[in-house]
């Protein structure tokens, strides 16, 4: 009977905690039940619903019911030459304005603030920061201002007896790259700062005693300690200017002619312009497929060891 009883009690303080690990794991579930449903309700569902419309000849106006259509907009999508044009195109400004333009003049900034005195610093960071929290719209205006034919630049090239130009008619599409560099800058600069701070002073003054130029300190010592910083940084600024619409539009709606419309811009024509609902959010799954790739590319870098 000790023995019976012996095993019965080892058998209910085993199935004990196996009774408490899930009651465990629902109640630590129960925190974020909320924010998953959000993320269902906003985020899933209207992703779920804008595949379903992909697949179909869904139109704005003039159309009683959709049907389905399989792959027709994807491959009247690759067949276009005005949407080979804007997959172009936002391939340049994403590169041009978000991997080289705010990444390395982000990074520039704060290694120069990194030596600079504390009133250059806040002079410096408040400036580049009021660009960054204008808004889009407003940001617009100004460059476009900054760019026009009569605008500022040909203002001062013009003072410098240089030959001024109608920047948004001849290289519109480097017009609001620029834009969008002097716009976005700021968010590089404060993570490259973040990232600056936290490398030990005594690394880089035992590299300098040791001879090191200030370049071989940045290529050998400062770039690899940061490097998921860098990553952090790419993935953050390749997703936003993926979806930059309303700086090109308020410059240059995309024109002249289609010189300068990317994705997004190439979206709203089809959808808002030409009601085709459908395929403007074929379209809108390719870019978001493209963003994912870049994504997928950047946390490759991060899980990488320094």
């Amino acid at each position: 009977m000790s023995a019976v009883g012996t095993r019965s009690a080892a058998e209910k303080s085993t199935a004990a905690p196996a009774v408490r690990r899930p009651r465990r794991s629902l109640a630590r579930a129960l925190p974020v039940a909320p924010g998953v449903v959000l993320l269902l309700l906003f985020l899933a569902g209207p992703i779920g619903y804008c595949v379903y419309l992909a697949f179909t000849d869904l139109q704005l106006t003039g159309q009683a019911e959709s049907s389905f259509v399989g792959l027709d907009n994807f491959t009247e999508a690759f067949g276009d030459k005005d949407f080979l044009n804007a997959v172009w195109l936002t391939l340049v400004f994403t590169v041009v304005s978000s991997l080289i333009g705010q990444n390395i003049l982000g990074l520039t900034l704060a290694a120069l603030m990194q030596r600079a005195s504390g009133p250059v610093r806040t002079l410096t960071g408040g400036i580049v920061v009021a660009a960054w929290v204008l808004p889009e719209v407003v940001a617009g205006f100004l460059l476009y201002a900054f760019f026009r034919r009569e605008g500022t630049l040909n203002a001062v090239l013009d003072w410098l007896h240089l030959p001024a130009q109608n920047w948004l008619y001849t290289l519109p599409i480097l017009a609001v790259s620029f834009a969008n560099v002097w716009r976005g800058t700021a968010f590089s600069m404060l993570v490259y700062s973040a990232a600056l701070n936290e490398i030990p002073k005594e690394i880089t003054e035992a590299a300098q005693v040791d001879g090191a130029s200030g370049r071989r300190r940045m290529w050998h010592i400062t770039l690899p300690m940061i490097r998921r910083s860098i990553g952090t940084n790419l993935m953050l600024n390749t997703l936003q200017t993926l979806s930059v619409f309303g700086l090109i539009w308020v410059m240059t709606r995309g024109g002249p002619g289609s010189r300068s419309q990317t994705l997004p811009l190439y979206m709203y024509e089809q959808a808002f312009q030409n009601s085709m609902i459908g395929y403007a959010t074929a379209v809108a799954l390719l870019l978001l497929l493209v963003g994912s790739l870049f994504s997928l590319v950047y946390m490759r870098l991060l899980r990488t060891e320094v």
